[in-house]
């Protein structure tokens, strides 16, 4: 018997509560509807972790905050990983986060990455940033990044979420079964 499928989400923002944490959310159940419309179980809620909430433990030697977020969103099957584009790329704070991963923590998942910027001009830093990192740590990656202006951000979630969807759909994203049995 096989257990629903887990979609997770790690953002990468530095500050708490950010608009990087809603579209991450916002892209999280818009995977999340994708598989069920394909016909698998997908658990209502995956793991969530804010690394602005981790923040002061990143450094702190001793420290096993990092270890344990890690360890919580290696249950999931699909991990969202979310960040703001920082200088042409993903944060320093997830970059930090991801270091302490062990080198094969991906292995077996299915990474979506999603980069939030103001301009535009920046869209590609996802395909030439983020999905390496994803794939280095073992991630299978098979569809184009995502990225979000932050001007097309709403506080209207549901249209947030059909627009991520929408993305996923033109990225050919989940066009295949996962094939990913728990």
């Amino acid at each position: 018997m096989t257990q629903p499928l887990v979609v997770g989400a790690l953002v990468g923002n530095p500050r708490p509560a950010s608009r990087t944490l809603n579209a991450a959310l916002a892209l999280r159940e818009a995977v999340r509807r994708s598989l069920t419309e394909q016909g698998h179980e997908v658990a209502p809620n995956g793991p969530l972790v804010d690394a602005a909430e981790l923040a002061p433990e990143v450094f702190r030697p001793g420290s096993t905050a990092v270890r344990e977020a890690l360890d919580n969103l290696a249950n999931a099957d699909v991990l969202v990983v979310a960040s703001p584009t920082y200088k042409a790329t993903y944060t320093g704070l997830l970059k930090a986060v991801l270091d302490q991963a062990p080198g094969d923590w991906l292995r077996g998942k299915t990474a979506v990455p999603l980069l939030v910027a103001a301009a535009d001009k920046h869209a590609l830093a996802v395909e030439l940033h983020l999905k390496p990192l994803l794939a280095e740590l073992g991630a299978a990656v098979p569809g184009r990044g995502l990225f979000v202006n932050e001007a097309t951000l709403t506080a209207d979630q549901t249209r947030l979420i059909g627009a991520l969807g929408g993305q996923l759909d033109e990225a050919g994203w989940f066009t295949a079964p996962v094939g990913v049995e728990r």
